[in-house]
């Protein structure tokens, strides 16, 4: 697999020529400017409560899996300054956007940037000291050979860190129907699409199924009222509402469901972030060691 070096300000970047052979699973979410967006309002609001308790040492070598548009590579930045950080994504122009995302946030820091699957990743055995990934094996149709693929490069007694959500941890008021059914297009999409929305739920098997040990996963709970007006914009509003009805086309074309039905449900999904309204969601923060 031959490489080209690029340099966006002072971050190094490294590109490969070429697609691996084999793909995740499509993103659901598409790749538009909006989904772009709802990815950097996601971390910014969401950063502390998933951040938390996540610092490497200058120096150790991380490894970001599916970097995306560098939303969560801003924060892992942030909190760890010093690191040696290689940030892989599948997607070209997601990458483009994380360079420039980073350059223009964190212009001094040290990263290379990897275009390629992270099933293949052409780095020797071990090269890393700790491995990060978030929001990643739920689009991927086998999330046990993607762990497996990560664990190689992981240097005997590295960390993994994985940040999974779950749709199924929902719960909101006032809840109708309509807006149940609304959540579960999606869940049924990325299932067609060969992905899983309630992922969160299998990080202990998944992990120690891929060999690692010391696994230890914890909830990372949000919870958002009328006491909490940033959340209820930056998280019910600007993060879940809009996740969901960013499928709206996939959801129609699929004939899960018709214009007016799907958009009854986004209006009373909406519902939970007015007067009265509460939503609960539950993210999945597991840390293992690769003995």
């Amino acid at each position: 697999m031959t490489t080209k070096t690029l340099t966006t300000g002072t971050v190094a970047a490294e590109a490969t020529a070429a697609e691996a052979d084999s793909h995740p699973a499509p993103y659901v979410h598409g790749y538009s400017d909006t989904e772009a967006q709802r990815l950097g309002d996601q971390a910014d609001t969401l950063a502390e409560l998933l951040h938390a308790g996540t610092v490497y040492p200058a120096g150790s070598r991380v490894l970001e899996a599916g970097c995306g548009v560098g939303a969560q590579t801003a924060h892992l930045l942030a909190a760890s300054p010093g690191v040696l950080l290689t940030a892989a994504d599948v997607s070209a122009e997601s990458l483009a956007q994380a360079r420039a995302r980073i350059a223009g946030v964190a212009p001094s820091a040290r990263v290379v940037w990897h275009h390629g699957d992270l099933h293949r990743l052409p780095f020797p055995d071990g090269t890393f000291d700790h491995v990060f990934l978030c929001f990643v094996l739920e689009h991927l149709p086998d999330p046990a050979a993607g762990l497996a693929a990560l664990r190689r490069v992981l240097r005997p007694g590295g960390t993994i860190t994985v940040i999974e959500g779950d749709h199924g941890s929902a719960f909101f008021h006032p809840e109708t129907p309509a807006a149940r059914r609304t959540i579960d297009h999606l869940v049924r999409l990325q299932a067609g699409a060969g992905g899983d929305a309630l992922l969160g739920r299998r990080l202990y098997p998944l992990l120690t199924a891929a060999g690692f040990a010391d696994v230890t996963v914890r909830p990372r709970t949000v919870y958002a009222d009328g006491g909490r007006p940033a959340l209820v914009d930056g998280f019910t509003l600007r993060t879940f509402v809009a996740m969901v009805e960013a499928v709206r086309a996939e959801a129609l074309a699929a004939g899960l469901t018709t214009p007016e039905a799907f958009d009854r449900g986004i209006a009373e999904l909406r519902r939970a972030a007015g007067p009265g309204g509460t939503f609960h969601y539950t993210f999945f923060k597991a840390v293992a060691v690769n003995p």
